[in-house]
């Protein structure tokens, strides 16, 4: 395996593709190589793609050719498993559809290898995509390239932990809840959950609570996020909430550090905080105010005054209940403990609870736009604590006692708004688990979101850090390791 091949980005890997420096087979090879000696330990990919090698050997041809083969032209990607690719298990996680097999792409999916970008597998994800660990009954749980015994997330957690242990250079992943952006900062990856109805959620399920709904690119750097982003991005027809994007393409452009406000949030509405995670965001903010940028407090009402895992149990659950009632009917002993025990603990939720729950959430929406007169991006923790051991009920945050649920908190309010939000990771916690910050923007400007990212990126403590993978393969010597961003 080619430690300076796995060193490279989505983007310099596309670029020495283009120049001649580089094969699509040589790169499919080193990445299928690095999956086979070491997911065996992290189970992020579920299933590999068979078709991967015969795949990069026809871009090579179509190269040599003079085709015009596409600016991501023999990236490796890898696809959520709730996520549709034409011919290869969609498993969503559960045993309902160990072999459910789809028949056409996501969109998502299709528009990546309109790219030339090269699916090397699909990867795990907790039963329908509905828990904050990644753990199943078909193919088990997912653990963390940066602790084994640490949970990856959920429910892209096998996509975060896939590119933190350099299975791929970017990924696709869906986010009703948190779903990007949790994984990403427990991982120490960068995600992003674009504005609702800038990418199509086609092809993605379970096809529930879609005016929520998202779907979103995950990578290794901010640069990769913009570069995926452009390629997926824009309506369908199909996607009834798919939009036309007003602002022109959603990249990175030169920004005037001076003119940008940028609103701070400690907390977020998600308090307990963990402390070394508030004092990642005040690194951030500091940080930022250093690079000539404005920084102040700022306080969204509804965001601080409200349970946001209470008011979201109350919509998730009584619409997810509709949808998935008829698909469990007399399969309930088939599904994980956990989902089926979270099924039946909301069963009876009331309408008024549904109905409250849908007022804040537009007051929400309201005070959010109303503070985006004023801030051009939000600054906030992306979640209360950093990655903790697997199977935890309860998580102990200062002297407080609460539910693993709590990890939620921070993300969910900005599914509600439709706001994009990117996450990427500027801090580490005294056990070496890495802690990311949020961003979150005014519908429809990931640009000034991709700016600021990319401004923190460079100045992060945890450039260049990468999770050791010697504990899970001690038989491989150090020296035969990868190194990646």
């Amino acid at each position: 395996m080619s430690a300076s091949l796995l060193s490279l980005s989505a983007v310099e890997l596309a670029r020495l593709v283009g120049q001649g420096e580089l094969s699509p087979v040589e790169i499919i090879s080193t990445y299928l190589d690095r999956i086979t000696a070491f997911n065996p330990a992290l189970n992020a990919i579920v299933s590999v793609n068979p078709h991967a090698r015969a795949q990069a050997l026809e871009l090579e041809r179509r190269l040599k050719k003079g085709d015009d083969v596409g600016p991501l032209c023999g990236v490796p990607f890898t696809v959520k498993d709730c996520i549709d690719v034409s011919g290869l298990r969609s498993t969503r996680g559960s045993k309902l559809f160990a072999n459910h097999v789809a028949v056409k792409h996501a969109t998502a999916v299709s528009r990546l290898i309109k790219a030339g970008a090269i699916l090397v597998g699909k990867t795990n994800l907790p039963e329908f995509a509905l828990w904050w660990e990644t753990d199943n009954l078909l193919f088990g749980r997912t653990s963390n390239p940066w602790g084994l015994d640490r949970i990856a997330g959920g429910s892209s957690g096998g996509e975060a932990a896939a590119l933190a242990a350099g299975f791929s250079a970017i990924g696709i992943g869906s986010d009703l809840a948190g779903s990007i952006r949790m994984p990403a900062h427990f991982c120490g990856v960068v995600g992003l959950k674009p504005t609702h109805g800038l990418v199509p959620t086609t092809g993605a399920w379970p096809e529930m609570l879609e005016r929520y709904s998202h779907v979103g690119p995950l990578a290794r750097s901010v640069e990769d996020i913009a570069a995926t982003l452009m390629r997926i991005a824009g309506p369908d027809g199909d996607d009834p909430y798919a939009l036309h994007q007003p602002n022109g393409e959603p990249i990175h452009r030169a920004e005037d550090v001076s003119r940008l406000r940028i609103g701070l949030t400690e907390v977020g509405g998600s308090d307990p905080v963990d402390h070394e995670v508030v004092g990642t965001v005040k690194a951030a903010a500091t940080t930022l105010q250093q690079l000539g940028y404005h920084v102040e407090s700022v306080r969204i009402p509804a965001l601080d005054d409200n349970d946001w895992n209470a008011l979201s149990i109350a919509v998730v659950a009584s619409e997810g209940r509709l949808y998935l009632g008829p698909i469990l009917k007399g399969r309930e002993d088939d599904i994980h403990p956990n989902l089926r025990a979270r099924l039946e603990a909301n069963a009876a939720l009331s309408l008024t609870s549904y109905l409250t729950s849908l007022k804040e959430i537009e007051r929400l929406r309201r005070q959010t736009f109303a503070t985006f007169r004023k801030f051009d991006a939000i600054l906030a923790p992306c979640c209360p604590v950093p990655a903790f051991p697997h199977g935890q009920a309860e998580l102990e945050i200062g002297d407080r006692r609460v539910g693993a649920r709590h990890v939620l908190r921070a993300t969910v309010p900005w599914n509600f708004t439709g706001s994009p939000a990117l996450v990427l990771p500027f801090g580490t916690s005294r056990e070496g688990m890495p802690i990311g910050i949020q961003l979150i923007g005014r519908h429809f400007e990931e640009a000034i979101l991709i700016s600021i990212g990319l401004a923190l990126e460079r100045a992060s403590p945890r450039r260049g850090l990468q999770p050791s993978l010697l504990g899970a393969v001690g038989s491989l010597d150090s020296r035969q390791l990868p190194t990646f961003p």
